[in-house]
């Protein structure tokens, strides 16, 4: 398989068997149940159709769920551990597969979507590395008395994701909680389930029935199991909006909320960075590769006047060399194509808003010319010059291969910009100075800094944003404390 350059005739060989519901160890599913349509964003076929999970689907999933917890809970820490490894080496072993599934069903490209299958496969064994490290602590008292604490798991925990990574995040975010002793429902995108359908059934004897379960459909599925009284906490990955909407319904039941929302990042080049590589970076940032389509992608450059006119050359020609759209199942596509018609047409919208607006398009903006792609949702590596603060297109999250570039002058000037967004996830600093590093580091309002770099994430480093772009850490120790809570016990020695 690795070997052929088009692996399009191959999708249907890997589709999942099962389109249902699952919960309880079992597959389920309606006659007479609605239906999701999965598109392939490259070419506009169809690839199958899904079952949308029922009222009595939730309650069931829930109740199942619940009923497991106690069992899960209890299991010895190295077991649960154990589960996880197995569920890594499982998606090692058909990493081309669901990388391929995804390629498809959501439009990124396949050969990249391969290293998704390590990311996944990794959060899980660094997971399952941590379950001793679940430990309370003992205090001194005055009077006699031992006191210590335990942290304990919540229950039941449901994982909401969206469509640019599906496999990844549905195999990656289950790790933390299942680490913990929690029970887990995931809810894949309603845009690109199939790869998470296809992991449920790849995954689907390893944990006991009830413990690790999957409901798909589209925002009503979501609330309700956020709504759910039985449900004692909930992970997103998404956009403002919908934290915001998860926040609101869960402020009935109280429970916890860990949200990883959007982002319009800064990279912000200094006179005397490194132009070779931070020209690179600030490609490599845009995230191109999934046509924008990442939380964490650095879609505003701020570019020092110094420097400006020769770094937006380079940058020009290093996008014309490395990303061309093309058909995300073939192994030398380096973009893919936007999920659907409603992003594409929004991508489009905030282009037409950029140039209304006084920027200056330098490349890209347009639907790809090439005839094999006419039916795909495909828009060209675009870049605007001249871009100024005030403008839609540097102050909201596109999500889309839109990079815009900023001229700065004086450093109190660029942070009031750079700060100047209700958003803080990520930012990138270029400087080879390390107080102007440091500086620099310290005054830009984001959860996840890089110096002289872009895009990596480090296991075991937390992640998450500042502000609105979301509560909470992952990819840590701090995810796996977030699915727990803490009991003091104080016990009398007299």
């Amino acid at each position: 398989m690795a070997s052929e350059p088009d692996l399009s005739a191959r999708v249907t060989d890997v589709l999942p068997t099962n389109t249902g519901q699952f919960w309880g160890g079992r597959w389920h599913t309606h006659r007479n149940a609605d239906h999701l349509r999965s598109i392939n964003p490259s070419t506009g076929q169809l690839l199958g159709d899904v079952q949308v999970a029922r009222l009595v689907d939730i309650e069931a999933a829930v109740a199942s769920a619940r009923q497991a917890f106690p069992g899960w809970a209890a299991t010895p820490p190295l077991e649960r551990a154990r589960c996880l490894r197995e569920a890594a080496t499982r998606i090692r072993a058909n990493a081309l597969e669901l990388a391929l599934l995804d390629a498809a069903d959501c439009g990124n490209p396949v050969r990249a979507m391969v290293m998704d299958a390590e990311i996944a496969a990794t959060q899980l064994e660094y997971f399952a590395g941590l379950v001793l490290e679940i430990k309370g602590e003992t205090m001194p008292t005055a009077n006699g008395s031992l006191n210590y604490t335990r942290r304990e798991p919540l229950g039941v925990v449901a994982r909401i994701f969206p469509f640019n990574h599906p496999f990844m995040f549905a195999a990656g975010k289950i790790a933390a909680p299942l680490a913990a002793g929690n029970t887990v429902i995931i809810k894949p995108p309603e845009q690109a389930p199939l790869s998470t359908l296809r992991l449920m059934e790849l995954l689907q004897d390893i944990f006991p029935p009830g413990v690790l379960n999957c409901l798909v459909g589209g925002r009503d599925v979501g609330a309700a199991l956020v709504k759910h009284p039985e449900v004692a906490a909930v992970g997103l990955i998404g956009s403002v909006p919908a934290g915001k909407a998860v926040l609101h319904s869960a402020a009935d039941t109280m429970k916890r909320c860990l949200l990883e929302l959007g982002g319009k990042n800064a990279m912000v080049i200094y006179p005397d960075a490194d132009i070779d590589r931070a020209v690179q970076g600030a490609v490599r940032g845009m995230n191109f590769t999934w046509c924008g389509q990442s939380c964490g992608s650095t879609s505003r450059l701020f570019l020092h006047e110094s420097l400006h006119d020769d770094f937006v050359e380079r940058m020009l020609d290093l996008l014309k060399n490395r990303h061309r759209p093309g058909i995300a199942t073939h192994m030398a596509t380096t973009m893919g194509a936007l999920i659907n018609r409603a992003q594409y047409d929004r991508c489009l919208a905030y282009i037409a808003s950029a140039r209304s607006e006084g920027a200056e398009l330098a490349t890209g903006g347009a639907h790809p010319g090439d005839a094999h792609l006419a039916d795909g949702f495909f828009i060209e590596p675009t870049v605007f010059t001249g871009v100024t603060p005030e403008m839609k297109v540097a102050r909201e999250e596109v999500f889309g291969p839109v990079l815009s570039v900023l001229r700065w002058g004086r450093e109190g000037e660029l942070y009031e910009a750079v700060n100047g967004t209700d958003l803080g996830l990520t930012a990138s600093i270029w400087t080879r100075d390390l107080v102007t590093a440091h500086r620099a580091a310290a005054q830009v309002e984001a959860g996840y800094v890089w110096i002289n770099d872009c895009s990596t994430h480090i296991v075991g480093a937390p992640f998450g944003g500042y502000k609105q772009s979301g509560m909470g850490r992952e990819e840590s120790k701090d995810e796996l404390f977030e699915f727990t809570q803490v009991k003091n016990i104080n016990v009398s020695m007299v």
